[in-house]
């Protein structure tokens, strides 16, 4: 499964700087494959590919873009099969959770950005004026490992709905399911250099990436760290910044919830996609009359796991991306027990049955305080911290207390009193009562979670400039 070139300008070429990286197996811990690592001459080669192809692709139709999107969408699902396979190997998901989800909802956006353009208003009277908006130019798309796909599509799809031109890094991590993308972009004859993919890592790719100076928005999904370190970078030519970036979201079960079926449902929404889901509801506040009930039925929740080998469909929670982001999570539960603690169930290590590969037991720690460590940090693993409040005003103060505000979660029997809770929670989402993750609505956060909006029609307004026209009288 080698991919060693990169897409620019509608071609495969070679990479400036020969240098290889293995992609390894998560459950396996082989290397299965190699991608070439670019340097910040294939960048440039990149940009300026996009730059040029900009000025005839800003002026397509909206029917020029609607058939290439119509394209894209085709090829995607002829290969849907394989893009879950390939996130399987790449970064560990399971295959049902890889089909259903993890592309499944990658090829929505483009389906929600055929949508959106077909009735979007790029051209409206405005009083005395025309107020037009127009895309902002090249645009710098920067994606992480965990969705590998749907971060691509979500950031891709309305940038060349709008008329933008990109250059693509998909995280080194797990790269190859956006190269095949890359192969589907290709096979819908979209214009050459209006999508481009160079892979490499951060330091070198991204970096000359967020600074470049043709390059005239910058979209970065990835942690808080490397967002302040993307925006810094981005400064000196005042390009336009989109983050999307940590969380530690809250879900509060308040007293008047069905505990038992919120607890369990909450348990396995903190463990979607292995718990390395950056809106996870990893922090549980539950009314401290009903914390020992509340233990008993995450234990329920966790019986009902399953372990194993991402290939096989049964397997309902796979290993985590790397040796390196094992070794976080076994030393956030480390902090854990440390701290005082109690765990509710799993611990630190290995499960016994997986004697290879980045699995790590599902873990519910309760008695965990505000302070603790792993009550503020961001884990990116599969554990729960089940947290206690009094009244419903410390409940939300709890759940706010946290430099992160990228969703929230409220489980309530009273719809108006969810609804209260929910305006009082400082993030971007907000689900009451297991709410369905829903793509069409405006998705990113408050405070250090990030700025800026994807998904739908927001997604759009990220991708474009707002031109005022005053004096005509037609």
């Amino acid at each position: 499964m080698d991919r060693l070139k990169f897409y620019i300008d509608g071609k495969w070429v070679d990479p400036a700087v020969p240098a290889i990286l293995g992609v390894v197996n998560p459950a396996t811990e082989e290397t299965f494959a190699r991608i070439s690592l670019g340097s910040s001459a294939d960048v440039d080669r990149a940009a300026k590919a996009a730059r040029r192809a900009f000025a005839s692709y800003s002026q397509t139709s909206v029917e020029q873009r609607l058939g290439w999107l119509r394209g894209i969408i085709n090829g995607f699902r002829a290969r849907l099969p394989e893009l879950a396979r390939t996130m399987t190997l790449e970064m560990g998901a399971p295959i049902t959770f890889a089909t259903e989800r993890q592309a499944t909802v990658a090829l929505f956006h483009f389906e929600e950005a055929v949508r959106v353009l077909g009735s979007f208003a790029f051209e409206e009277r405005m009083g005395p004026g025309i107020v037009r908006h127009e895309p902002i130019g090249v645009c710098g798309l920067i994606t992480p490992w965990n969705w590998p796909l749907n971060q691509v599509a979500s950031k891709v799809a309305p940038a060349i709905s709008t008329g933008c031109t990109v250059v693509l890094k998909p995280s080194e991590m797990a790269p190859l399911s956006a190269m095949i993308l890359a192969e589907i972009i290709h096979d819908s004859g979209l214009p050459p250099g209006v999508f481009n993919l160079v892979n490499g890592d951060g330091p070198t790719v991204g970096e000359a990436l967020a600074s470049h100076p043709e390059v005239d928005l910058v979209s970065f999904t990835g942690s808080t760290g490397a967002g302040i370190r993307v925006a810094t970078l981005a400064a000196p030519t005042v390009k336009r910044v989109a983050q999307e970036l940590g969380g530690k979201s809250a879900n509060i079960i308040l007293d008047d919830a069905d505990l038992r079926a919120s607890v369990i449902a909450g348990v396995h929404a903190c463990y979607t996609n292995a718990g390395q889901n950056c809106q996870s509801p990893t922090r549980m506040l539950v009314h401290v009359s009903q914390r020992e009930a509340a233990f008993d039925a995450a234990r329920t929740a966790v019986a009902a796991i399953r372990l194993g080998d991402p290939l096989l469909p049964e397997t309902t929670l796979g290993p985590l991306v790397s040796q390196g982001q094992f070794d976080k999570v076994q030393k956030l539960i480390q902090a854990g027990i440390d701290e005082g603690a109690t765990l509710v169930a799993g611990g630190p290590g290995r499960p016994a049955e997986m004697n290879h590969g980045y699995f790590v037991h599902p873990t519910v720690f309760g008695n965990v305080t505000p302070q603790m460590t792993i009550a503020r940090e961001e884990i990116f693993g599969p554990v729960l911290s089940i947290l206690n409040y009094e009244t419903e005003d410390e409940a939300i103060e709890i759940a706010n207390d946290t430099p992160f505000g990228l969703a929230g979660f409220v489980q309530s029997t009273n719809p108006e009193r969810a609804l209260r809770v929910a305006k009082r929670i400082r993030a971007g989402r907000v689900y009451l009562n297991g709410a369905a993750f829903d793509r069409s609505l405006p998705f990113g956060g408050y405070k250090q979670s990030g700025n800026g909006r994807e998904f739908g029609i927001y997604g759009f307004r990220e991708y474009l400039e707002v031109k005022a026209v005053l004096g005509y009288s037609g």
